[in-house]
């Protein structure tokens, strides 16, 4: 299964391998984890599906699945009938929340019997801009140990495992003794937690994975990090709400009337290729930096005095490059609001003016302009954002 991997991937797909445009760096970080002994996997938010973009040896040998069969995956591919809801709806909202999780689950090899294992997920944040560009979850078996009971029988243990009556064992004085045990009954247990030691073990895994992605990711200059970061005066958006805002073709920025300075919080890519700078260059900045010697101050205040009023403004005005060319910019800005109606952010539209003579009547620049602030509504309100 082929996939597209996110800009920031520290992960090379197949087809980049075929047509040889892969980057060497991301081998070494396959090789270096591939040494490392855990059960984990490794996965993009920023991909349709939140797919698999990486799964260790040890996470193959557990599960009994090849590597084809699980790259480009999404983790669902291996809970069954008896995974527990409420824990896949705790991954979920840690997920949502970018923010780490660790639960028991009863997951399913490929020749269909079960496990127990203590599911432990951290996310992992790219160090300039502060996004969520990986999700690591490893993965330990909860395993059962053989107690004496001191009559020569043995009991078997399951971590802290709930179940009053187990198929193939009694009960006696609150102990299940082991008679003998399908792997399919451990369906029948409610729940079970991991030990300390299983905890310890889950820790020192995620800390490892970590360490090798740290490392590696310096050589490839897509610095990562196990906690989030972002440009002085800049939010960090959610990776929801990056994907979102990512779909929008044309050029536009975000910025956030509650901070200081109210700076940009996100630049699209036909922003980017419009002005010619690089997003690190544009993030945390004030709009007031494409301004120059010659830009009309009157516009300027114009737009000032909307930005304040909360209202929306189209103007044109002169604007410069980062090689100081200039450029006429209709401009239209227009404010975000949230689910309460407080208005969140304000997004400003760029269209260069030499452009407009080329534009059909059906795709007239302000139509555009307005078409981009629907969209940009419709995805700061369905991302669950928090907002000042």
């Amino acid at each position: 299964m082929s996939i597209t991997q996110s800009p920031s991937s520290l992960f090379t797909t197949e087809e980049e391998k075929k047509e040889g445009t892969f980057d060497a760096y991301s081998l070494w970080i396959k090789e270096a984890l591939e040494e490392l002994p855990h059960s984990f996997t490794i996965t993009d938010p920023f991909i349709s599906g939140h797919p698999i973009v990486f799964a260790s040896p040890g996470f193959l040998k557990m599960t009994g699945y090849s590597l084809e069969e699980v790259i480009g995956r999404n983790g669902r591919t291996f809970q069954g009938p008896k995974t527990n809801r409420r824990s896949i709806m705790e991954i979920r909202e840690a997920i949502r929340e970018e923010r780490p999780v660790q639960v028991s689950l009863l997951n399913y090899r490929k020749s269909g019997s079960p496990f127990w294992m203590l599911f432990h997920m951290i996310p992992v944040f790219g160090e300039g801009d502060g996004r969520v560009i990986h999700f690591v979850a490893v993965q330990v078996p909860i395993s059962g140990q053989r107690v004496g009971n001191g009559s020569g029988l043995s009991e078997m243990v399951f971590g802290s495992c709930r179940r009053e009556v187990c198929l193939g064992s009694y009960v006696c004085q609150d102990r299940a003794v082991q008679v003998e045990m399908d792997e399919r009954e451990l369906e029948n247990w409610e729940h079970c937690e991991a030990s300390e030691s299983e905890r310890l073990k889950s820790a020192e895994a995620v800390n490892n994975v970590l360490a090798v992605l740290t490392r590696y990711s310096e050589f490839a200059g897509r610095l990562v990090c196990g906690k989030r970061s972002c440009l002085r005066g800049a939010e960090c958006l959610s990776s929801s709400l990056v994907i979102s805002l990512g779909r929008i073709k044309q050029s536009f920025v975000l910025t956030n009337p509650c901070l200081p300075d109210m700076p940009i919080v996100y630049a699209s890519d036909a922003f980017l290729t419009l002005t010619g700078y690089k997003r690190h260059e544009v993030l945390g900045q004030n709009c007031r930096f494409l301004s120059g010697v010659d830009t009309d101050s009157s516009v300027l205040y114009e737009m000032k005095e909307c930005i304040l009023k909360g209202k929306p403004c189209t103007v044109q005005i002169l604007n410069y490059r980062k090689d100081k060319s200039t450029f006429w910019n209709l401009l239209h800005i227009s404010p975000v609001r949230n689910a309460s109606g407080k208005t969140a952010y304000f997004v400003g539209v760029q269209v260069e003016a030499s452009c407009r003579d080329t534009e059909s009547k059906d795709l007239r620049p302000e139509t555009r302009q307005l078409s981009v602030v629907g969209a940009v509504r419709v995805a700061v309100r369905s991302s669950f954002m928090v907002t000042c």
